[in-house]
């Protein structure tokens, strides 16, 4: 008896039905096809329901919902999950707290539904996560580990931003944006890390938090729950990071530096850099050669994210000469440097970067890596820290490596680029239409392909209006 009351428990479990509110967001459509492949009914509701996430969704046999009609609360669902995109005042919201209806949000159901019995390896910090988690479940893949993972992007090694895994390790990026509507918490307060990367820690998401104390605050409360037998992987020389570990710290540390001088650390994980755009580098732990990664990946900050990667996966028992060998066939991530053309002298390339520091280090490292020849930059401040205007002081600076850089400034833009274009040192301009931008980038590639390969660089963590395809089709043409 005891053991069918067990079955039936779990049978009923499985057939719950949730109703996800924000679906095609890249960390709730994620836990969607966590929820689907776990045996819950799915169904969900956004916006705007678009690829490619909704691709994915219906791939998984995720019903979906365009708009926020209230009809949607006659699905009966057992389980409301809350994106952190929803506010009061929105129609559904209110219908369901004023029913009494059972919510929660998208994090908490991650922890109790999925992260519980798991080992987690959690990657933090305001750039390089997408791509250091990508990193890191390729490499325990490689080593034929089997991990889940979530991942606020699609690596190309996978094709898909999630899955459940085979073993008890799960990779998950660890954003600190807030929760939800009803919980200004961080996500990654509830996701209990036993391996803990912290890449890198600077102000950002004004729209939430007041300033950067605000946010270390939230990390070291992410701190507080590593257990004693974990690890907390972070940079050496941020002063940021080590401001919050100084605050208390009770796990082990591992400390990374990136410093290629004569001079190296006898401690922690450091490198030497073997090309200078990143491309090969040799690897060393506590001043002891463990491997050589040669690879695809461009700039300092990818290989900051590699060295991170597999600090994070020794932890797990992957051997850095193993994590090397996976790193070699490390493909990228969608949107993050990613070549969408290359013909005729001219190559585009799709960027997520909308901080100052991931703009500069992207821009850099595609320098490394072509030298003299052209870059032009086209740059849609989309975020809602961008677009409040609080990062304006350091975007001129981020840009010095390109020769040309394209902003776009729609009429509703929340303050004056004028000024950035005016402190730029490289030849810059501001454009209101995405026909005007794309125009004057033909223009420059017709003028600058002569004599030189031509590469444009659209970065945004947006759709921008889809430039890229447009920009593309035109330079074809």
């Amino acid at each position: 008896m005891v053991k069918l009351a067990a079955i039936l428990s779990g049978y009923f479990i499985l057939m719950q039905h949730i109703h996800i509110l924000g679906i095609c967001g890249t960390f709730m459509g994620s836990l969607a096809q966590l929820a689907a492949a776990k045996g819950y009914r799915v169904t969900g509701c956004d916006a705007n329901v678009y690829p490619p996430m909704s691709t994915q969704l219906e791939a998984a046999g995720i019903a979906l919902i365009e708009g926020y009609d209230l009809s949607q609360l006659d699905l009966n669902p057992d389980l409301i999950v809350i994106g952190n995109a929803m506010s009061r005042g929105n129609p559904l919201v209110e219908a369901l707290l004023d029913r009494g209806l059972p919510y929660t949000s998208g994090p908490q159901w991650l922890r109790d539904n999925v992260l519980k019995d798991k080992w987690v390896l959690a990657v933090s910090g305001t750039h390089g996560k997408t791509t250091t988690s990508s990193m890191l479940a390729w490499i325990l893949d490689y080593a034929r580990m089997s991990p889940g993972y979530l991942i606020g992007g699609v690596p190309l090694n996978f094709a898909v931003s999630a899955r459940l895994g085979e073993t008890p390790f799960f990779v998950i990026e660890a954003d600190e944006y807030d929760s939800a509507f009803f919980d200004k918490r961080s996500k990654f307060v509830h996701y209990t890390p036993r391996t803990l990367i912290i890449n890198n820690l600077e102000f950002d998401h004004g729209d939430i938090f007041d300033d950067l104390a605000a946010i270390q605050k939230q990390f070291h409360h992410l701190v507080r729950t590593v257990p004693h037998n974990g690890i907390i992987i972070y940079p050496s020389d941020t002063p940021s990071i080590n401001e919050v570990v100084s605050q208390g710290c009770w796990t082990p540390e591992e400390t990374i530096s990136l410093s290629s001088n004569v001079s190296k650390p006898t401690t922690g994980w450091s490198l030497e850099l073997v090309n200078e755009d990143g491309s090969e580098f040799t690897v060393l732990f506590n001043g002891v050669f463990q491997a050589t990664v040669s690879w695809s990946q461009l700039g300092l900050h990818s290989v900051a994210n590699g060295l991170a990667a597999i600090a994070a996966a020794r932890h797990v028992g992957v051997t850095p000469e193993v994590a090397a060998a996976a790193l070699t066939e490390f493909k990228g991530v969608k949107r993050r440097m990613e070549c969408l053309y290359n013909a005729n002298n001219v190559s585009v390339y799709d960027d997520f970067a909308h901080h100052p520091t991931a703009i500069k280090t992207t821009i850099d490292g595609l320098r490394a890596k072509v030298g003299s020849e052209q870059i032009v930059v086209l740059i849609e401040p989309r975020s809602n820290t961008m677009r409040m205007g609080l990062h304006q002081s350091s975007l001129a600076a981020a840009c010095t490596s390109a020769n040309n850089i394209l902003w776009y400034s729609p009429r509703d833009l929340d303050w004056d680029i004028n000024p950035v274009i005016e402190q730029t040192t490289v030849p810059a301009e501001t454009h209101e239409s995405i026909e005007g931008l794309i125009q004057r980038t033909c223009e420059l590639a017709l003028a600058l392909k002569g004599s030189q390969a031509v590469h444009v660089l659209v970065m945004s963590n947006g759709g921008f209006a889809g430039i890229h395809q447009k920009l593309i089709k035109q330079l074809a043409n």
